[in-house]
């Protein structure tokens, strides 16, 4: 069996990202992913100003640590103040520009203002309270690099340089299917040995998450040929395809034969839980051709097998540059685990209110009520044993759903 190191590098190493580009409002750019560098055509601030609200003088006229000066002029945000004049203050609110002369600011907790003049009792040191010009921002800086996948607060820098469209990748499309004639869609009725199809939410609400335009076949009946017509038509507009459901060897499982016909696939026994069968290969179309992953039926294993191959695939598929693995962190478990699983197991915890990790106790592949209640998982290594108050690698569901 692969490790899951090995499996993921083994997909990261076949995905071309897409290419194409669209040019959209900043507005309009959240979860993209940009094409080109942006550089700032400013500096910010384009100018000195305030930090707060206060009143703005020259220090040397304040070294006494208790000088009276007369308040000249008042200088609101968005406002241009005239030259301080020696011995006189400008009152002065957050955001405005400093005015010539000055060259500090007191905030006004440490002033006493009495009708037109304001005691100031401190003693600043020149550049005091005062942001520069360019501290935030260079003219000609790159403020965000190609492959950066474009967050609110991507989006608050780019509009704070002026940039008011931005040159992103076009959206993945992504087709979905669902295998089984035992699948039912809630609110149908539910007949004898069938089950409702939770995958199918799970998976269109991660392809949301993700920015994915997608395309959702539904529940395809369990034949060769009807999965065969499916991976066809889905090939034709779509980037990757995505299955749950009949990657095992099965009669009824005829996914691989399917994918053979139509393609090219990898049947990969990965050494995960839960998970561990996952289908890789490329489905193709008139001048090229799909990928293809097939995730397993089971929903946790759907779910997590999605959170820890496919998500890092689409986001190298979408153009993010950067890392794509999840971060983990160290956290001290509050449980026992005597006997670790001779796979990489991912176990649903969460984090009690001592900041510890709490098990949650059935780890079975299909008890969805886990990942409910679970703030992530604990990436256990193969053969691991978990003693209460050891450090485990932790991976916040946060860091796996973005």
């Amino acid at each position: 069996m692969l490790s899951v190191r090995e499996a993921l590098g083994q997909l990261l190493d076949a995905v071309l990202p897409v290419r194409d580009v669209d040019t959209v409002p900043t507005l309009e750019a959240n979860g993209r992913v940009l094409a080109e560098d942006q550089r700032s055509t400013i500096d910010v601030p384009s100018a000195d100003n305030t930090q707060m609200d206060g009143y703005a003088v020259r220090a040397v006229d304040c070294e006494s640590g208790s000088a009276t000066l007369r308040v000249a002029q008042r200088i609101p945000a968005g406002s241009v103040g005239g030259p301080l004049e020696p011995g006189t203050a400008a009152r002065i609110f957050t955001g405005a520009l400093i005015p010539p002369g000055a060259d500090a600011v007191v905030m006004q907790e440490q002033c006493e203002a009495v009708g037109d003049s304001v005691t100031v009792r401190h003693a600043p040191r020149a550049g005091e309270w005062i942001r520069r010009a360019g501290e935030d921002v260079a003219l000609g800086s790159t403020i965000l690099p190609a492959g950066t996948r474009l967050r609110s607060q991507e989006l608050g820098l780019a509009a704070s340089v002026g940039l008011a469209r931005l040159p992103v990748l076009r959206r993945v499309r992504v087709a979905v299917f669902f295998t089984g004639d035992e699948l039912a869609m809630p609110g149908e009725p539910l007949q004898p040995g069938a089950i409702y199809n939770s995958n199918r939410f799970t998976l269109r609400g991660l392809l949301e998450n993700f920015g994915c335009a997608f395309t959702d076949y539904g529940i395809v009946p369990d034949s060769l040929d009807a999965t065969r017509a499916t991976l066809r038509e889905a090939a034709r507009e779509h980037d990757l395809i995505i299955t749950s459901g009949g990657v095992s060897v099965g009669e009824e499982d005829h996914i691989k034969p399917a994918v053979e016909t139509e393609g090219r696939l990898n049947m990969w026994q990965i050494a995960v839980k839960p998970g561990k069968p996952l289908a890789f290969g490329e489905v193709g179309r008139e001048g090229g051709s799909a990928y293809f992953i097939g995730l397993p039926g089971n929903p946790v294993s759907s779910f997590i097998t999605f959170l820890l191959f496919v998500r890092p695939f689409l986001l190298r598929l979408q153009g993010v540059s950067g890392p794509v693995e999840p971060r983990g962190y160290a956290m001290r478990a509050d449980f026992t685990l005597p006997k670790g699983d001779r796979r990489n197991e991912f176990l649903r915890v969460r984090v009690n209110a001592a900041g510890g990790l709490d098990l949650f106790p059935n780890q079975g592949s299909g008890v969805l009520t886990s990942t409910v209640w679970g703030d992530g998982l604990v990436d256990n290594p193969p053969g691991g044993a978990i003693l209460e108050g050891d450090l485990v690698r932790f991976i916040p569901f946060a860091e796996l759903q973005h």
